[in-house]
């Protein structure tokens, strides 16, 4: 997977990479500003300020299983689990004309309640809110009731399960998404998922800069021109406000 990637130039991201809080979300601001085709891609990390678990992060479900331990107690249901300052911060991207597209690894219907048009959005691993047909790929909510698609096939829950090909439009999508970025923010995600983590490297092989917030650490840090462990609500709210700053001029 690392094979053929670009290295960020020695030394020239050092301070972007080390200095504090204020001076890399200062330059993620700038960096947002100045780009002309920005991705963001999210993974459960960018949900767990909602009160859902993760998956990766130091006490998430997979971490939690591979010590033997039982699941992190939920705060909240999926259902009742409302979007947060870092969903509300890409929403803030697109109303602002700088996100071209979102990638998100999550189910857990957030992104589009905090208003994220489903023409900017890839749901990979699908929607807990949604049935998809297998055949033509169309999907419907499941409060509609809806059992069968238009083209006579029966839908299905539309969150993929292991072992399960990933909806073939989200995927298409996402990877020329990405291959045309010039800034990939990956916010919350452990990167270590596949085929999704593939699209933060597609990214990097056409040149793009990388941003990675998520609180542990991922395999492609080395890689990272500016890297965040601090909270993703936090970092993308307190960047978000300073790019409107910039757009006023």
């Amino acid at each position: 997977m690392q094979r053929h990637l670009r290295f960020p130039a020695q030394g020239l991201y050092s301070k972007a990479m080390k200095g504090d809080i204020r001076e890399r979300i200062e330059t993620l601001a700038q960096w947002m500003y100045e780009s002309t085709y920005l991705v963001v891609f999210t993974g459960a990390g960018v949900s767990t300020e909602s009160g859902l678990p993760d998956f990766r992060g130091p006490d998430g479900l997979w971490t939690r299983k591979d010590k033997g331990l039982p699941p992190p107690q939920q705060q909240r249901p999926w259902s009742e689990a409302d979007p947060n300052a870092g969903h509300y911060a890409i929403k803030a991207l697109q109303d602002l004309g700088r996100l071209k597209f979102l990638i998100s690894q999550n189910v857990d219907n957030l992104h589009l309640k905090s208003g994220i048009s489903p023409e900017l959005l890839a749901e990979l691993h699908g929607n807990l809110t949604k049935l998809r047909c297998p055949h033509c790929g169309r999907q419907v909510d499941k409060d509609t009731g809806a059992s069968w698609c238009s083209c006579g096939r029966g839908f299905v829950p539309s969150v993929v399960d292991f072992g399960q090909s990933l909806p073939e439009k989200d995927l298409s999508e996402s990877s020329y998404h990405s291959q045309q970025c010039d800034l990939f923010v990956a916010v919350g995600s452990s990167l270590v998922v596949t085929p999704a983590a593939h699209m933060p490297v597609e990214a990097l092989r056409a040149g793009a800069k990388l941003v990675i917030i998520n609180r542990g650490e991922t395999p492609l840090d080395k890689y990272a021109h500016l890297r965040f462990h601090e909270g993703t609500g936090e970092v993308l709210s307190q960047a978000v406000a300073l790019l409107k700053q910039k757009m006023k001029g």
